[in-house]
Formats: structure tokens, sequence, C-alpha cells
């Protein structure tokens, strides 16, 4: 008598699409968007789109839109997902076991270092004086998404099984407050005079840093978008939910695209992540 091994459970794989574009108006690009795949002993930067199996390595995927003087805002924004490369890795090692429980410690004294890193070049050069910048970044593991946050860039999560988007993080600004606590409607909260004023943001005169920090449990078909406050300008949720839906080579690179044609007042970045 012979018995038959229990088929192996496929392991998701994670599939990325990353676009960014300097918009009609400004001058210069000040966001920055990162993707990186990790264990304890190896770091890989990955490209604008890609796909990999989730089983053996973590994924980080994260947005940064940059703010300051001359060119302070592209070297904030830069800073903030450069110093992910090597403080992210770093707490791997710490991820064995607990990770579920400790992942907000994790994230809260990532944001902090990257705030005193920029705190320090700000306060260092001329150039750079009082340089700020937004991070939404999402940590993804087997089964689960963490997520830290602060500023006015957002990670949306879009499950399988529906058809409206969630906005996981909260804007750092008075509309996102009226918004989130149903004052004003989304389109109030677009055309609000004090949209693009942040009541809290990495670097700068800031004292103290308490990002958002939450987790998201995935299931295969889901999607998750990373954005800078430029997407929003020119897109309205619905749709978010049909360019990310479509059947397109770069649904990161249709969402830029569609929004800039819409509005372009700002710099724009997306980055879409599927479980497939």
């Amino acid at each position: 008598m012979t018995t038959k091994n229990p088929p192996r459970k496929k392991i998701p794989s994670l599939k990325w699409f990353g676009w960014t574009d300097q918009g009609k108006v400004r001058p210069n690009n000040e966001d920055a968007f990162l993707g990186l795949q990790f264990d304890a002993r190896e770091t890989h930067r990955l490209g604008k789109f890609g796909e990999a199996s989730i089983e053996t390595m973590d994924f980080a995927f994260a947005v940064s839109d940059g703010m300051g003087g001359a060119r302070a805002g592209e070297f904030a924004s830069q800073i903030a997902v450069e110093k992910i490369t090597t403080l992210l890795p770093r707490a791997f090692k710490h991820s064995a076991s607990g990770m579920n429980a400790g992942f907000a410690d994790v994230l809260a004294e990532l944001f902090s270092q990257i705030h005193r890193a920029l705190v320090f070049v700000g306060g260092s050069y001329e150039e750079t004086e009082g340089m700020q910048a937004t991070l939404s970044l999402g940590w993804f593991t087997p089964g689960w998404m963490f997520f830290g946050h602060i500023g006015d860039s957002r990670i949306y999560h879009l499950p399988r099984r529906k058809s409206k988007i969630k906005q996981l993080t909260h804007d750092d600004t008075y509309p996102g407050w009226l918004f989130r606590t149903g004052k004003i409607s989304e389109r109030e909260a677009k055309i609000h005079p004090q949209r693009n004023a942040l009541q809290r943001a990495l670097g700068g005169s800031n004292q103290f840093v308490e990002p958002q920090v939450g987790a998201v449990a995935w299931e295969r078909g889901d999607i998750f978008l990373l954005c800078t406050d430029g997407l929003v300008e020119g897109l309205y949720d619905g749709q978010m939910v049909e360019g990310l839906r479509a059947k397109s080579k770069n649904p990161a690179q249709q969402l830029v695209e569609t929004s800039v044609k819409n509005s372009g007042r700002d710099n724009t970045t997306a980055l879409v992540v599927q479980v497939v």
C-alpha cells in the first residue's frame, strides 16, 4: 500500500509596479519611491516592476514626498527611502518570533531614526534647512502587511472580493480629519484651502514623531496602492479602483498618467502591489 503526500500549498507571489511623474507645474520631482526584498542576510533593491515569491524573503514598498526650498525636498525624500534599505533589514533579524506583536515598535524606531537623520542634515547645510518628508511604508510578510505612515501620502487596500477601496492611512492635515469624521465630502477635501498644510512630517522643526502604524491580513487577489498626494489630486476613489482592476501592463503608470492629465499640479507617484 502506498500513501501520497498531501499537495504542497502554493506560496503566493507579489507583483509590483511603480511610476512617478514631475507633473505640469513643479520644476523638479520631490517624490521618491522604493521597492525592497530582504532577509537577515541579503537586501535587494527592486526595479519599477517585477514579480517574486514571498516564501523566503520579506518585501518593503514605500513612497515619500519631500518638502523644502531649492532642492531640499528632493534630498529629504531620497534620504527617507534610502534609510529604509539599511534600517529595516536590520530589524528582520528580530522578526523570527513574535513579529506580529513587535512590528509597531520596529516601525516606530525606524521612523524616529529617519526623522533624526533629516533633522541633522537639515541643520547642517543652508540649502537643506528645514527639509521635511512624508513617508508611507508597507512591510509585506507571509499573510500580513505591516505599515507605518506620517504625512499626507497614502496607503490603500483593495480586497479581492470588494469593489470599494479602503484608505488605511490617515492624512495628517485638517481637511483629512474633517473627512475622516464625516464633516466634509471627498470632493470638499480635495479643494479645501488647507489640504496641503501638514500637521506632522519627518524632519523640519517637528520635535516628536508619532507615526501611524497598523497591520492588515492579505489574501490572493488583494491589491495595495501606495501613493503621494499628487495622485489623489487628480483621481477620485472610484477612478483608482477602475485603474487597479484594469488589465494594464503597468497599472501604476496608468494611474499616474490619468491623474496628471486631470490635474498635474504636483509631483505624482504610485506603487501598486498585487498578491498573485
